[in-house]
């Protein structure tokens, strides 16, 4: 698993038990999913079709830096799909996992657009 982005939990992340709101993680989840779509995909037009069963395993409380972790599963025909977890980065202990996340590149008509990709590419292999 690779842990790409990092949050602060703040007061306005909270929910009324004073712990991180389920909603604004997944919030951060599908922002990180799509952003890393778009840099595998190549395509600046990325939505999400599909989150499994998501594990709620512990909380995160106001002041804990959080990370999110994902893992290519597998690459679809115009499909990526992802796996998260995100941790506590000090304790390492898991708040949550989402084993599929289906993320999907459009074309210009918004219709499934073929990629091509069968595996992950960084960009530093691009630019040689």
């Amino acid at each position: 698993m690779r842990f790409h982005t990092r949050k602060w939990v703040k007061p306005q992340d909270l929910n009324p038990n004073g712990t991180l709101f389920g909603g604004r993680l997944l919030e951060w989840i599908d922002e990180e999913c799509a952003l890393y779509s778009i840099i595998q995909l190549e395509n600046p037009k990325v939505v999400t079709k599909y989150m499994s069963e998501i594990n709620f395993v512990s909380s995160a409380c106001q002041g804990d830096i959080i990370e999110i972790g994902i893992d290519v599963v597998k690459f679809g025909n115009s499909s990526i799909t992802l796996r998260s977890e995100v941790r506590n980065k000090m304790s390492r202990e898991t708040i949550i996992s989402i084993e599929n996340i289906v993320m999907v590149g459009l074309d210009a008509n918004g219709k499934p657009k073929p990629h091509g990709k069968i595996q992950i590419e960084f960009v530093k292999d691009r630019l040689q």
